[in-house]
């Protein structure tokens, strides 16, 4: 048997080797952090910690928190053996999940006074409002990581990017690989009439991977912005950003979004763990006719950066929000719970505070003004219910 010290070793000098290639490699992928000008700028908000050069939660204790309960090297075997090597969990479909090709036709854009959108699986949306379109988080790779080989998609998008309608807003959360994907920049970077809405330092990437700076538009919490007739409000979330492992972490922002035209609005929450934020924008935007809440790839270790199952439904109800559709779930495995838990543990918990929810097949188009039943599709891929 292999001591704890000799394996922990072992995993640290590899650690050290992946952190040492990808840091020398030059990778674009790993896009750039603010510097310059754009450093001086983030500076200025008042979401930056000067002294620790980066930017922080409301709670500032969330990242020293999670890495106290993530505890990976107080017992390296063991974390291994319980959460990869020995996991009977079911972290990834055995079969492809179902799709939905044909009901987003023409007719998405016609959204005047209304809502449409598409969950395409994970934390993407393509999402239809006042006769704009904004894709959400957009993941069009292979894989959610710098590498094809790491942190694979279930299964090819379920429509290619350029089957997509003429977008004119790409929105993105925050910088990690699973929501900000260089590969669909890159593709819509060549589409000169779309505007990308990111928070503060994600513009940076995106120059990186020649997006012009005339283009983007970024926002630090609680900014808002009218563009084309929609207005984007840029609202708190409780997470953290970085590309490169361990290195150069929160030198961008991440963020929670509110997108309101007319009477319409909805909220799409990012990564986040639950916190106050969700009845700060409650309080002050809601109530909120749709919610893309974050539901999957959770842990107990790391619940300051994704909610729980109870935690969504508490942030739901403190969103004021009228209509919940669950996100980041069904494409990656990030998380070692069964890959299905996140709609079977929402779905039960709706159910007891009569919460109307929106579980769509991935690629299915719901209209909010037409608002249909919709399946408890992933049941039938279950043995056991839990």
């Amino acid at each position: 048997m292999i001591k704890s010290s000799t394996l922990k070793n072992k995993l640290k000098f590899s650690l050290c080797v992946i952190i040492m290639i990808l840091q020398f490699s030059g990778c674009d992928q790993f896009g750039s952090i603010p510097k310059d000008d754009d450093y001086l700028r983030m500076k200025k908000s008042s979401n930056y910690n000067i002294p620790e050069d980066k930017f922080v939660n409301q709670n500032s204790d969330v990242m020293e928190n999670v890495k106290k309960n993530s505890g990976f090297w107080a017992n390296p075997r063991k974390n291994l053996a319980n959460n990869y090597f020995f996991n009977s969990n079911k972290t990834e479909p055995e079969t492809l999940l179902p799709e939905d090709k044909t009901s987003l036709n023409e007719n998405f854009v016609k959204s005047s006074n209304s809502i449409k959108f598409a969950w395409l699986g994970h934390s993407s949306i393509l999402m239809s409002i006042n006769n704009k379109i904004i894709l959400i988080d957009p993941i069009f790779s292979s894989s959610a990581s710098p590498f094809s080989w790491l942190i694979k998609r279930y299964q090819p998008p379920v429509f290619k990017l350029k089957e997509l309608p003429k977008i004119d807003f790409i929105l993105i959360s925050h910088d990690h690989y699973d929501h900000l994907d260089m590969k669909t920049i890159k593709f819509f970077n060549n589409n000169k009439d779309i505007s990308f809405v990111v928070p503060l330092g994600v513009g940076s990437h995106l120059k990186k991977w020649g997006v012009e700076n005339s283009r983007i538009t970024e926002m630090d919490w609680w900014d808002t912005k009218i563009i084309k007739g929609i207005k984007f409000i840029c609202t708190p979330a409780q997470h953290f950003s970085g590309r490169k492992a361990f290195i150069e972490t929160q030198k961008s922002l991440w963020a929670s979004w509110v997108v309101k035209s007319g009477k319409r609005s909805f909220y799409f929450s990012g990564d986040s763990g639950y916190a106050k934020h969700y009845k700060q924008i409650g309080d002050k935007y809601g109530p909120m006719e749709v919610v893309f809440m974050d539901s999957g790839q959770y842990n107990t270790r790391w619940r300051e950066v994704h909610n729980m199952p109870e935690e969504v439904i508490k942030g739901f109800i403190d969103l004021k929000g009228e209509n919940l559709i669950p996100i980041h779930w069904g494409m990656f495995t990030l998380a070692m719970h069964n890959w299905f838990d996140p709609p079977v543990e929402i779905k039960k918990r709706a159910e007891e505070k009569s919460i109307s929810l929106i579980t769509p097949i991935i690629g299915q188009v719901i209209d909010m003004k037409n608002l249909i039943d919709t399946e408890s599709w992933w049941e039938k891929f279950i043995n056991v219910i839990k």
